[in-house]
């Protein structure tokens, strides 16, 4: 995925009421961001960073500006926009990048499923195999070289869990996608340590059938692109 037109950048000064930033261009200028992100973001907001932005043409919106990566200081890039992950994965899917989900003829977005009553975000399908539900989870936490999903408790993701077990437990494929989307994580594993509950329903869910990837995108402030699978615990 290329930026068109390019990101600017700016230094971080601080992000408040979890959607808000405030940032300081190279000619001097504060500009106030919206932050796509509602998660702690823990390591991906230090003042000082740089943050890479974009810019919408649309007269409408209160903030024309978006937060879309952050360049620490460490020089590690993140994806904060955690509406990217859906978008990446499904390039990557389209691209036949992912060779687990590769031979399918349909694939739909935001799909209702589930007793639950939950949104799958990708449903592929084809007439000669099962199909085929996806939960993908956007990945920023980094410990060292270690890559951690959730930054915080999650009720939503442990719902998609008991769902996704649910999938499984039919005779369809049920997989979910962790979409790494910071430069310097080269393992992932579940946050034991923030959301126990997630992790036990984590490894559960393996053990019922529910396939679980990760994949590690290759980030610059110019492009991003998801390919590069890595390895896990679950």
């Amino acid at each position: 995925m290329e930026f068109i037109p390019p990101l600017k950048s700016a230094t971080l000064i601080q992000r408040y009421k979890r959607f808000l930033a405030d940032v300081i261009t190279p000619e001097g200028e504060t500009l106030t961001l919206h932050c796509p992100n509602t998660g702690a973001m823990t390591g991906c907001a230090t003042p000082g960073d740089t943050v890479w932005y974009s810019t919408s043409t649309n007269l409408k919106r209160k903030y024309a500006h978006t937060w879309e990566l952050t360049q620490t200081q460490q020089g590690a890039f993140i994806c904060v926009n955690t509406q990217q992950a859906n978008a990446l994965t499904k390039e990557a899917i389209l691209a036949d990048r992912l060779p687990e989900l590769t031979g399918y003829s349909s694939l739909k977005s935001e799909v209702k499923y589930g007793a639950e009553r939950s949104r799958i975000d990708f449903l592929l399908q084809a007439e000669d195999r099962r199909n085929c539900y996806i939960e993908v989870k956007s990945v920023t936490l980094a410990e060292q070289q270690s890559g951690y999903f959730p930054d915080a408790v999650t009720l939503r993701g442990q719902k998609h869990l008991r769902e996704l077990m649910s999938v499984a437990a039919s005779g369809d494929r049920a997989v979910i996608l962790f979409a790494v989307l910071h430069s310097a994580v080269e393992h992932f594993s579940p946050a034991r340590h923030i959301d126990e509950e997630y992790a036990r329903l984590l490894s559960d869910a393996q053990r019922q059938g529910v396939e679980v990837i990760a994949y590690k995108a290759e980030l610059s402030a110019d492009n991003i692109t998801l390919r590069l699978p890595l390895p896990f615990t679950v």
